[in-house]
């Protein structure tokens, strides 16, 4: 029993000692672990404090660079803050210089307009002092007024007068209205136009005071364009009451009195006008066109202004 508790203590012993070596072995590699751990905690610190230093030192420059900018713009707003000041201060001697300019302008424009008006005054009555001089002259020595140009006392032959009757020989029909723009160009031409007997030849499904009005408006056109005297004639033996109407600008209308037909009536302004003056009468009834041609005027068919109307 001894031998066996012998060898059974020897066995623990034995057991005990491999587990005291594993724990050795255990220990020795866990504080070589712990060893390799800490050196690399240790590195991971000292690599954390170089990034540390490294940040302080940026921020340390951050902060210089911030105080720098700031001051620089302090300074900028100094000088921003200077340079307002001195540009209003600039504006507001400007404005009063302009405004001494306005005044010294206003002033200089007011003595001129009275000088000007001294002025005038002065030469209108200069002027007024020679005219009424040269009238007082001109009533003493009775001078009659001049009635002869120098030219026209020059000995020469002067070329003939051109006439209605020139224009008819001419290589023109007689329904051409170049006719009538030929007559009409004449000096001092006299148109007279035999109202209704254009409108009825030409537009005669109107109600005559359609015609009136269209007739005169396109008599106004030739009238503005040619210059001459324009006189249109309406028949006015059967009106009740006088014909409420405005004439065109340039055209003269009258209506034939009770008992005297509008025929009639254009043959007296033919003979109302002096010898030799152009008058072109417009008509299509040949009692009218044949009066009016022994009296020296020049008739013209209403198919011809009618033409002339279409053709402006």
């Amino acid at each position: 029993d001894a031998e066996r508790a012998d060898e059974e203590n020897r066995a623990e012993l034995e057991r005990l000692r491999a587990e005291l070596a594993r724990a050795r072995e255990h220990t020795r590699t866990e504080t070589e672990r712990l060893r390799s751990e800490l050196d690399a905690a240790r590195k991971e610190a000292e690599s954390l404090h170089r990034k540390l230093r490294s940040a302080l030192s940026d921020v340390k420059r951050g902060q210089a660079a911030l105080r720098k900018v700031q001051a620089e713009l302090e300074t900028v707003r100094s000088d921003s803050h200077a340079q307002v000041s001195a540009a209003e201060s600039e504006t507001r001697r400007i404005k009063a210089r302009l405004g001494e300019t306005e005044a010294a302008l206003e002033a200089a424009r007011r003595a001129a307009r009275e000088g000007r008006s001294v002025e005038d005054m002065r030469v209108r009555l200069l002027l007024d002092t020679v005219l009424e001089a040269a009238q007082g002259l001109r009533r003493e020595l009775a001078l009659p007024p001049v009635s002869v140009r120098p030219a026209e006392t020059v000995d020469a032959v002067e070329p003939g007068r051109m006439t209605p009757k020139d224009i008819a020989a001419r290589a023109l029909s007689e329904d051409d209205p170049a006719i009538l723009d030929q007559l009409l160009a004449l000096p001092q031409a006299h148109l007279v136009v035999d109202g209704y007997n254009v409108t009825k030849t030409g537009y005669p499904q109107m109600p005559l005071e359609k015609q009136r009005l269209r007739l005169l408006g396109q008599l106004a056109q030739v009238a503005a364009q040619t210059g001459a005297e324009v006189t249109c004639v309406f028949d006015g033996a059967e009106l009740a009451a006088p014909v409420l109407l405005a004439p065109p600008r340039g055209v003269r209308v009258l209506f034939s009195k009770p008992g005297v037909t509008a025929d009639e009536l254009i043959r007296q302004l033919v003979r109302a006008e002096p010898p030799g003056r152009p008058v072109i009468v417009v008509s299509t009834d040949r009692e009218v066109a044949d009066g009016v041609a022994r009296a020296g005027a020049r008739p013209v068919a209403s198919a011809v202004l009618l033409k002339r109307f279409s053709k402006a």
